[in-house]
């Protein structure tokens, strides 16, 4: 990279993997450099299950946004998801050994980095641990205990889980495609940074990513992240079910979805019927738009009563937990026609489309603003605040050192800035690649 402030974000799909360069604008916006993209053809419902065709995508997405946006790529930003992802609910707390000293950020990195050590299945790995509410010597629902005094920190996590091998095959394609791996996310946690607002986040919100491969939920409520789920199936399979009922080739399947599909089958007359070139000198067939909206609605109500199903097992029915903001539909899913009103129908909650484009600066391309990238931009934006926090802490510790030096005070932090358990994670990761066969 030319420039310290710029960062790639890299969203490894089922259909697609798209390579985005950016950076922040005078009015912290992102201005998108360059995106490139490629077809996605050595991964299924998220993993990876072919690494040489994965390598080869990735590598042609990279060079398109290289060429596009004149800079030279070197680390980037991972999304995972996958059917292997689940998430889990754990409590957990420390002692303290002086109560009489206020809790700072190395008491909640000690309680954090026990969660790590949580004993998983067999071939599982934690990739996240995310707090949701501390309590400090039986006092709940703290927020935020640092500066408080207590003996006993306790906190309740959202872990979430994913299968080492498919992590390390991610891992494996980015190293072998020439690149760095600065960082890796959770991909519904990327999107949910895109496309939802904090009065959003505050009030509870279902984020419904549909993908290709895949259908990623996130829940939020009070502004903390509470369930996450991965449904093993998105926008392919309807477009399997279009090629099955029809009997048509693939290609053809999805043109007639983005085209003409409609989720509602109410809305088109028995009469209205699209022609499709026959294969190789046979004659052209003729489908009916009800009937391609009867086989799309079919499968996007199963999809629907499946997430639907994980909202109501967070708890959205209690009062507490009730989500105010409704559902965002985001993804490339989400620009079927007539989905909103069809969702809307099904779960009987206000839903709107996630669209990327209020964090995008006015110079971006247009095309990005669709819910088909906001994975991408998610990821840029967790690229580019991972940088700036890594130069905030490097100016912090400087600072201090200079103090120090001084004479004024001693310098209370280590000459490194203290690294997160996640960074030492992804470095133990990094490592495992080096020092792979």
């Amino acid at each position: 990279m030319s420039k310290d402030n710029i960062a790639v974000g890299l969203d490894i799909g089922t259909t697609k993997i798209v390579a985005m360069v950016g950076k922040r604008d005078a009015y912290n916006k992102l201005e998108v450099l360059g995106t490139g993209r490629a077809k996605s053809l050595g991964v299924h419902r998220g993993v990876v299950n072919n690494i040489t065709q994965t390598i080869q995508s990735i590598q042609q997405a990279v060079e398109e946004a290289e060429s596009i946006s004149g800079e030279k790529i070197k680390s980037v930003v991972v999304g995972i998801a996958g059917q292997h992802i689940r998430s889990l609910h754990h409590s957990d707390y420390i002692t303290r050994t002086n109560p009489e000293k206020v809790i700072d950020e190395s008491d909640i990195e000690l309680l954090i980095n026990q969660v790590y050590k949580l004993v998983m299945l067999p071939g599982e790995e934690i990739i996240h641990v995310l707090p949701q509410e501390y309590k400090v010597d039986g006092q709940s629902e703290i927020k935020t205990p640092i500066g408080m005094y207590g003996g006993r920190l306790e906190a309740n996590f959202h872990v979430v889980v994913g299968q080492v091998s498919s992590i390390r095959n991610v891992g494996r394609c980015i190293k072998s495609a020439g690149l760095e791996l600065s960082s890796i996310t959770l991909e519904p946690l990327a999107s949910a940074e895109a496309v939802l607002s904090h009065e959003e986040k505050e009030a509870g919100v279902a984020l419904i990513d549909i993908g290709g491969g895949t259908t990623d939920l996130a829940i939020f409520k009070d502004g903390i992240i509470r369930h996450t789920a991965v449904i093993p199936f998105g926008g392919n399979v309807i477009t399997d079910d279009i090629k099955e009922g029809c009997s048509i080739i693939e290609k053809q399947a999805e043109l007639l979805k983005t085209k003409f599909g409609s989720a509602w089958p109410g809305e088109n007359k028995e009469n209205e019927i699209v022609s499709i070139p026959g294969l190789r000198g046979r004659d052209p067939k003729e489908i009916t738009l009800k009937n391609l909206s009867k086989i799309i609605h079919a499968r996007v109500i199963e999809i629907i009563e499946q997430v639907f199903l994980e909202i109501k097992n967070y708890g959205h029915e209690e009062n507490k937990k009730k989500l105010i903001a409704g559902i965002v539909l985001t993804g490339g899913g989400a620009q079927l026609k007539h989905i909103k009103q069809l969702v809307e129908y099904t779960t009987g909650m206000d839903t709107r489309i996630g669209y990327p484009n209020e964090h995008l600066s006015g110079t971006s391309d247009t095309d990005l603003s669709s819910p088909a990238f906001a994975t991408a931009v998610g990821l840029l934006m967790k690229g580019l605040a991972d940088k700036e926090k890594k130069a905030k802490a490097e100016i912090a510790v400087k600072r201090q050192m200079e103090t120090g030096e001084a004479g004024k005070e001693k310098p209370i932090v280590s000459k490194e800035p203290r690294k997160t358990i996640f960074e030492k994670w992804i470095e133990k990761f990094r490592d495992f690649l080096e020092n792979a066969e």
